[in-house]
């Protein structure tokens, strides 16, 4: 059974499904305790043939997360400013990571390191009365956990520089508009449709899906045609696994494919 490192991120399990939830109150802020506990269980999921997908989401009714505690920065400690960077980057990167299909279930304020978290996530569902903001240079920072490479690929370069270099907060609406969310859900309503979201993701092959995931992500960082030949070889490495066979055979067969990660 998979435990969480920190009462600051409970985990439960739902089938084949992981639900991560951000727990420090009151605003679920992220801190050196929590951060470093997120790539620990993000490893201990992706070790688990039994878990296929992920949901995060925060506690309470008004807060996913509102990012760094600011109390950790007040003293302008350069060294905890390292520390802090450092962690951030190895907890989102690690989320990011996670082998299958990642959700993050909006469930009010995401700000800061709380949005860079949702961002590190394959979707983001949106409660209608989320906000979302990246303000860290209001207070002389600045995003360091991947907002300044994630947000402009998914909202382009300009409503990036409306979020950062203005410091806009947007309402949820706004952020289904211009890509940032995939849904926007009645309050209360995250978890509930996430769930039923990763339903679809379940119904298909979890190796097929991790491997398209894979490569998806690949093309933000290789050149076209090496990813063509690394398609290829992926669709072919899909032939040594038990689930190809079964899932062209089921079709076949008209009936619904057992799937078993393998």
């Amino acid at each position: 059974m998979i435990q969480s490192p920190s009462s600051k991120l409970q985990i439960e399990i739902l089938g084949h499904t992981a639900q991560i939830t951000i727990n420090n109150p009151s605003a679920n802020t992220w801190d050196p305790e929590s951060l470093a506990a997120l790539p620990q269980i993000v490893e201990a999921l992706n070790k688990d043939s039994n878990i296929w997908s992920l949901i995060i989401t925060g506690s309470g009714p008004k807060f996913f997360s509102a990012g760094a505690d600011l109390k950790l920065f007040k003293d302008g400690d350069k060294a905890m400013a390292w520390t802090m960077a450092r962690l951030f980057g190895c907890a989102f990167e690690s989320l990011a990571n996670f082998k299958g299909v990642s959700i993050a279930a909006v469930n009010g304020f995401a700000m800061g390191g709380g949005l860079e978290c949702a961002l590190a996530c394959d979707f983001r569902i949106l409660e209608d009365h989320a906000q979302v903001a990246l303000p860290e240079a209001t207070v002389g920072l600045m995003p360091c956990a991947g907002g300044t490479q994630n947000l402009p690929w998914l909202v382009g370069e300009s409503w990036a520089k409306r979020m950062m270099l203005l410091g806009e907060r947007i309402p949820a609406q706004t952020a289904l508009n211009i890509g940032l969310a995939d849904a926007v859900v009645p309050a209360g309503k995250a978890k509930e449709t996430a769930l039923e979201w990763i339903k679809k993701s379940e119904s298909q092959s979890p190796q097929s899906v991790q491997l398209c995931k894979k490569m998806i992500q690949s093309a933000r960082l290789k050149p076209l045609f090496d990813n063509f030949t690394a398609e290829r070889e992926s669709f072919v490495d899909l032939f040594k696994t038990f689930d190809q066979k079964e899932g062209v055979n089921a079709f076949l067969e008209k009936r619904k494919a057992d799937w078993k990660n393998s």
